[in-house]
């Protein structure tokens, strides 16, 4: 399943792209649900190329107390994969979840666009889940499954993209000197 989130921030281009860029794992304490986000590896390909893995983190304090005992830690973190390319102001990325990761996957491509003292944020991404690859999903309904969790999925991620974009904007304001 396809989606695309627009967003506007109230900043220039080139201090969104490489606050979001060059500052995520100082973002964390500005996400909800979010406890840390980790850099574990920071390739500059060329002067405009820049490959991360990142590992986030989520808060295990959303979870309700009776599930605790039954979800693990590496379930609540995911790693995402991104090159981000400053000549044309890009991101391309892929994330791979710590809970059921070859039934789960994710992409996308973001891109960022001056509008003057504001920056256009489009995310471009799409979620797919392979039902057959979810434990206990009889291989009948696995494409039943596999959609209604799509859409579950993209309807809990859209509203928390934009959430990042809102960190980010308190990141700039709490640090513009």
């Amino acid at each position: 399943m396809k989606f695309t989130i627009k967003d506007t921030m109230p900043y220039s281009l080139e201090t969104v792209f490489r606050t979001q860029r060059d500052r995520l794992a100082e973002l964390g304490e500005y996400l909800d649900g979010i406890d840390a986000i980790i850099v574990e590896d920071r390739e500059e390909v060329s002067d405009s190329v820049i490959k991360f893995v990142n590992l986030w983190k989520a808060a295990s304090t959303d979870i309700p107390k009776v599930a605790r005992a039954f979800i693990k830690p590496e379930m609540l973190q995911w790693h995402d994969y991104a090159t981000w390319d400053e000549s044309d102001w890009s991101c391309k990325w892929e994330m791979k979840l710590g809970f059921l990761p070859d039934a789960i996957e994710a992409r996308g491509h973001n891109t960022w666009k001056s509008l003057g003292d504001r920056t256009l944020v489009t995310i471009n991404g799409e979620i797919v889940i392979h039902g057959n690859k979810i434990p206990g999903v009889p291989r009948l309904l696995a494409g039943k499954v596999s959609d209604a969790v799509e859409k579950f999925v993209v309807k809990m991620i859209e509203p928390n993209l934009k959430k990042t974009n809102e960190g980010v904007t308190a990141y700039i304001r709490d640090h513009q000197g």
